[in-house]
């Protein structure tokens, strides 16, 4: 592994929409993060514990458990809770009241989908060190 790759930020993007995932794991790809995904929130605390990602990008309507579950999971747990979570969802009502709630749920920032690249990567910029 050479010196870029060992200091690459990891994120963990969780999105049923599989296409959605993979457009979005590209783009940060080329912008320089490692990235992760899942397909569910099923797996999000042991996925965040074992692979420490540096951000979860948390989609919130998801079969199962919702991304706002799952972030009051991540957060109420002492391992992930000092993760940067941001939720993001194209579905209204949601985006809209995620937009106004999202911190209710521990989230750090929101973002509505379809989403500008340069809006995504300043939040997560600003909440990765």
């Amino acid at each position: 592994m050479n010196d870029t790759q060992s200091v690459r930020k990891k994120i963990l993007i969780i999105d049923d929409e599989g296409d959605i995932a993979k457009l979005t794991a590209k783009r940060l790809e080329l912008t320089g993060y490692s990235v992760l995904t899942l397909e569910n929130g099923s797996k999000a605390i042991e996925t965040a514990k074992n692979k420490r990602p540096d951000l979860i990008l948390l989609d919130i309507v998801m079969p199962g458990r919702n991304g706002c579950e799952i972030c009051k999971d991540l957060k109420s747990n002492e391992d992930t809770r000092g993760i940067p979570v941001i939720l993001f969802s194209a579905h209204y009502p949601e985006k809209e009241f995620i937009g106004k709630n999202y911190s209710d749920f521990g989230a750090d920032d929101c973002i509505s989908k379809p989403y500008d690249d340069e809006v995504l990567i300043e939040k997560i910029k600003r909440l990765i060190k």
